[in-house]
């Protein structure tokens, strides 16, 4: 008689495998049936700009996800990507032309040819990224180098970062990542890394933004390539909206050690970031939990005080007047006193000694 034998290695392996996949088709419809991240905030005065509709996983998507190849970081780096239908197309004169139905954009017409400059860059890894420039306003004195989330393009994102540089008074400068919008390629960890370094390019020699000028902010997924980028280079500051430690993190809650097939891996990056990090996440983040906005804002030895949202979720932190206040403070008083030149400090102090924007608050 054949008695009962106890699972091997392997194959205790391979269950932790399968729990794993599920695990992430789980996280995968949960994060493509919501809003697309970073598209809800009112833009200017008036209503929010549109949400984009839900991607979909359907049967074949998820056998590609798990067979090809059934490795945990490539089904966690295939998961976070649901590039949607590309909302948008560039001109010849290198404008960003909306297309109707996939997009919106509440502003004066006007300001699409006046304020918006469509560039094309070339990546590492030979992908072409789209980008764009928005100058919402006059005399900016920091350029934010934005990096979206992970179901929306340029496109569907324009209104609400021409808002977000109207509010804050800053150039914001963003990027499509390879797969999405008119970038061309696929999206992946490697390429993420590639387009962000690829977009910081374009910015300093096409536009002339020197790196004391650029603030990096990242949403959701797109803190990755925000921390790997601010992990190497010296910029003015680093916001972190939403963050992940990692991408097996996101999967199993509760794990500490970060393991060679992990993806994302930001918890291990995020300590050799130098510049002031301001850190924002939702108390009730249903995506990526709570826990892991507090662990980067440790793990971050540049961290200022962060911004902690009561009952906010991952789609929603920017509906809350703390959202703005914080992020104008950080960028008036935390970030403009320590990566600044002399004679841009003086010029600074005078403005900030002239401002009535209070202290963003944190809970």
């Amino acid at each position: 008689m054949i008695g009962h034998r106890e699972p091997t290695f392997l194959s205790r392996n391979w269950l932790r495998l399968l729990i794993f996949q599920l695990r992430l088709a789980l996280r995968a419809y949960q994060m493509s049936s919501g809003a697309p991240s970073g598209s809800s905030m009112s833009s200017t005065p008036g209503s929010p700009p549109p949400r984009a509709g839900p991607n979909s996983v359907s049967f074949k998507d998820l056998c590609c996800l798990f067979c090809c190849p059934p490795f945990p970081s490539s089904i966690v780096s295939k998961l976070a990507f649901m590039p949607p239908e590309a909302s948008y197309s560039i001109s010849e004169d290198n404008k960003l032309v909306l297309i109707e139905g996939r997009a919106a954009w509440p502003h004066d017409n006007a300001f699409l040819n006046t304020c918006i400059e469509m560039r094309v860059a070339r990546t590492r890894r030979r992908n072409r990224v789209a980008c764009i420039m928005i100058r919402p306003v006059q005399d900016a004195h920091f350029t934010l180098l934005f990096s979206h989330g992970n179901a929306v393009d340029l496109g569907q994102m324009s209104s609400f970062l021409y808002g977000l540089g109207f509010h804050l008074h800053c150039n914001v400068f963003s990027y499509d990542y390879s797969g999405y919008g008119c970038s061309t390629g696929k999206a992946s960890e490697k390429n993420l890394y590639a387009d962000i370094a690829a977009a910081f390019e374009v910015l300093k020699t096409e536009f002339g933004v020197p790196k004391e000028k650029i603030i990096l902010y990242g949403q959701s997924i797109g803190t990755v390539p925000s921390v790997d980028l601010a992990s190497r280079e010296d910029l003015a500051a680093l916001i972190l909206h939403s963050p992940l430690m990692s991408g097996m993190r996101v999967a199993f809650p509760g794990t500490t050690t970060t393991w060679c097939c992990d993806a994302f891996p930001s918890i291990e990056k995020v300590p050799r970031v130098k510049c002031p990090t301001l850190v924002i996440h939702g108390t009730d983040d249903e995506v990526i939990d709570f826990s892991h906005g507090v662990s980067i804002y440790e793990r971050c030895p540049a961290s200022v005080e962060p911004l902690w949202v009561p009952g906010a979720g991952h789609n929603d932190v920017e509906l809350h007047a703390a959202y703005l206040e914080r992020l104008r403070s950080f960028i008036d008083l935390e970030a403009s006193a320590v990566r600044v030149t002399a004679p841009i400090t003086v010029a600074m102090t005078t403005n900030n000694a002239n401002s009535t924007v209070s202290n963003g608050t944190s809970a």
